[in-house]
């Protein structure tokens, strides 16, 4: 059963979903942008017969609170500092597994680079650390990067329409209507909510200080070599193939697939997926070794 949950961290409403015993090794899930842990609906209930299985909305996503970008700093320390507190100060664990995807990537990479000890094993989807996994695709937003103008922030409005969503859900998909409408529906109505526009431009302009941050990241893996299992949709039009490869350049026993569908592979792909986790994750969670490549 999934249990819905909302507490405050520094005073502002944290939502998250949370299944399996509290007795079973924790596996956090981060989601990407636009979405929530909504993106998570079906792959918690897969895992959580073998983990406890929590799931975050950050500020300003999904049900989380949605301070005004002219009250809230909306950048990517301050989403990962809301997820670290929840984690650590109100949930109080001290060793868990991450999967991260998008958004989630430099979420979740803050969090391990800080608190080295208490990752047991990533799980990567489509979340990019190299600078050659940035697609074409990013030229907007690079352009937002050099120069934050209004034209720049209206070139990248187009994030934001309801045809963009439904293309990050649909593009690279073998059989799209193995992809509920649901998801990119719901995504949008988030987007949709006033002042939420300002939020995500926010946020686009800060995502440069992930790019600052890779070479922390890459030292983080080469002197930690944590576990990491990759399920990657190579169709992806944001990130590429060898943005997923990159990763075995510091983590060489690091399990790479390469999956026939595009940026959200949970969508057509979720089954294949739960199942190499929760191999990946017995195996390894708890057990502070490295597992070889498959």
């Amino acid at each position: 059963m999934i249990t819905y949950h909302r507490t405050q961290v520094d005073g502002l409403e944290v939502f998250y979903r949370e299944a399996g015993s509290k007795n079973l090794p924790t596996v956090i899930l981060l989601h990407g942008f636009p979405s929530s842990s909504h993106m998570f609906r079906d792959l918690i209930p897969r895992l959580a017969g073998d983990f406890h299985v929590v799931a975050p909305d950050y500020i300003g996503f999904g049900y989380s609170a949605q301070p005004p970008a002219t009250e809230f700093q909306y950048t990517f320390d301050n989403l990962a500092a809301h997820v670290e507190k929840l984690l650590f100060d109100k949930l109080h664990l001290a060793k868990f597994a991450i999967y991260v995807q998008d958004y989630g990537a430099p979420v979740g990479f803050r969090l391990a680079s800080g608190h080295p000890e208490a990752i047991s094993a990533i799980v990567v989807q489509n979340g990019n650390a190299y600078v050659e996994g940035l697609s074409p695709a990013w030229a907007s937003l690079r352009a937002l990067w050099a120069n934050r103008t209004a034209d720049t922030e209206q070139a990248v409005r187009a994030f934001l329409a309801p045809e963009t969503t439904r293309f990050q859900y649909t593009e690279g998909v073998g059989n799209v209507e193995e992809v509920s409408p649901d998801a990119y529906t719901f995504d949008q109505l988030g987007l949709d909510r006033p002042g939420n526009d300002a939020i995500q431009i926010s946020l686009f302009h800060d995502y440069a200080s992930n790019l600052a941050l890779y070479p922390q990241w890459h030292a983080y893996f080469r002197e930690h070599q944590p576990p990491m299992l990759i399920v990657w949709g190579k169709n992806d039009p944001f990130f590429t193939v060898e943005g997923a490869k990159a990763f075995q350049r510091d983590l060489p026993e690091a399990e790479l697939h390469l999956l026939d569908t595009g940026h959200f592979a949970l969508e057509d792909k979720g089954e294949f997926m739960a199942q190499q986790m929760r191999r990946f994750l017995r195996d390894v969670v708890g057990q502070g070794t490295k597992r070889k490549t498959a």
